[in-house]
C-alpha cells in the first residue's frame, strides 16, 4: 500500500522521465587541519570535521537552517524537501543553487508551492542532530505505508558490516560525524554500498541518501539502510519514505521507533558490531546461517555490560 501524498524515489513515472533539475556542485572538503595540545602538554596537528550553516530557501521562502559537513549539499537539499513533503515531485523543481559565501541554498520551482504555509504551520521538534524539526503531520501519513517483508541471512549482515568498516573515512580521520549507507546484498554475493555519506548529523546523511535516490530514480524495496547513529522514530520515518524495508544500526533504538517499525514493517537490527547484533523487529525473517561460537559465561556477561555502557549516539 502506497500513500499518493508521499513522493517515492524511483517510481516508474520518475524513471520514465529521467528528469534532473539544474544544480550547482558545491561540495566542501570534510575535514580541516588544526593544532591541539595533548595531555602531556605537547603540541600536535590533527584533523577535525567541518561544520557549516546552510539556510534553505524554497521560492525565496526561508524554510530551515541545517548544520552540515557540506560534502553533499545539493543531495541534502533534495532529500530534505522529499522527506518533509515540501515539494510534490522532483519534476516540480527547476534549480538548486548552493552559495556558501551567503550560507544559503536556493530552490526554485516551476510553479510556486501553493500550500507551503500550511505545511510549515505544523512542526515537531525532534532529536535530529543537525536538523531538529519535522514539518506537517508525517506520522499519520507514514503509518499508511506497508513495506515488503524481505528475508535475509545472518551471513549477509556480517558481510555488510565488514564492508562498512572500510567506508567511514571522515570519522577515522577526524571524528565528530555520523555515517549512513544505502546498501543491497544478495544471498551469495558481496554487498553493494551504493552510497556512503558522513555528516555532523545522522539525519543530514539520511536526507542526502534520499536525495540521491530521488535524483537517480532508485527504488528502495530491495535495499538496506545502515547508520552509525541511534534509531529514533524520525529515522524510521525517513527509511519508510524511501521504501527501504531493512534498517541496521551499530547503535540503539528508541521505543517509539520500534512501535512505528512494527506497524509499517521495517526490519530493525541494532547494536550491530562485529559478530553481535539484536533484531528488535522482523526476527522471523532472518535465517540464522552463521551463528558464532558460544561465549564463555563470564565473557558473555562482560560483553552484555559493555554493550549497555556504550554511548548510544557514538
Amino acid at each position: 500500500m502506497v500513500d499518493d501524498d508521499i513522493p517515492v524515489p524511483g517510481t516508474e513515472r520518475q524513471r520514465a522521465r529521467a528528469y534532473r533539475p539544474e544544480m550547482s556542485s558545491a561540495g566542501l572538503r570534510p575535514a580541516h587541519e588544526v593544532v591541539a595540545v595533548d595531555e602531556y602538554g605537547q603540541t600536535r596537528s590533527g584533523f577535525i570535521a567541518g561544520e557549516r550553516a546552510l539556510t534553505l530557501y524554497l521560492d525565496e521562502r526561508e524554510i530551515v537552517t541545517l548544520m552540515t559537513l557540506g560534502t553533499h549539499p545539493e543531495m541534502l537539499t533534495l532529500g530534505y524537501l522529499l522527506n518533509q513533503r515540501l515539494v510534490p515531485c522532483i519534476e516540480s523543481i527547476d534549480a538548486i543553487r548552493v552559495d556558501w559565501d551567503a550560507g544559503r541554498v536556493q530552490v526554485d520551482t516551476f510553479e510556486r508551492i501553493a500550500d507551503i504555509e500550511e505545511k510549515l504551520k505544523h512542526r515537531t521538534v525532534t532529536t535530529g542532530c543537525g536538523q531538529g524539526t519535522v514539518f506537517g503531520r508525517l506520522g499519520d501519513q507514514i503509518e499508511k505505508i506497508r513495506l515488503p517483508r524481505v528475508q535475509l541471512a545472518q551471513s549477509q549482515i556480517y558481510r555488510l558490516l565488514n564492508c562498512i568498516n572500510d567506508q567511514n573515512e571522515v570519522y577515522r580521520r577526524a571524528g565528530g560525524v555520523h555515517g549512513c549507507a544505502l546498501c543491497s546484498s544478495d544471498a551469495d554475493a558481496e554487498p553493494d554500498i551504493h552510497l556512503f555519506v558522513e555528516d555532523v548529523g545522522r539525519h543530514n546523511a539520511a536526507d542526502a541518501i534520499a536525495g540521491y535516490m530521488w535524483l537517480n530514480a532508485i527504488h528502495g524495496s530491495d535495499k538496506w539502510f545502515y547508520t552509525t547513529g541511534r534509531l529514533t522514530s524520525e529515522m524510521v520515518i525517513k527509511v519508510a519514505q524511501m521504501r527501504i524495508p531493512v534498517l541496521l544500526s551499530r547503535s540503539g533504538v528508541t521505543f517509539r521507533a520500534l512501535e512505528l517499525a512494527q506497524r509499517i514493517g521495517v526490519m530493525v537490527i541494532a547494536r550491530a558490531k562485529g559478530r553481535h547484533f539484536l533484531v528488535y523487529n522482523g526476527a522471523e525473517r532472518l535465517v540464522f546461517d552463521a551463528i558464532p561460537p558460544a561465549l564463555p559465561e563470564s565473557r558473555e556477561h562482560a560483553t552484555a555490560a559493555e554493550s549497555r555502557g556504550r554511548n548510544p549516539g557514538r
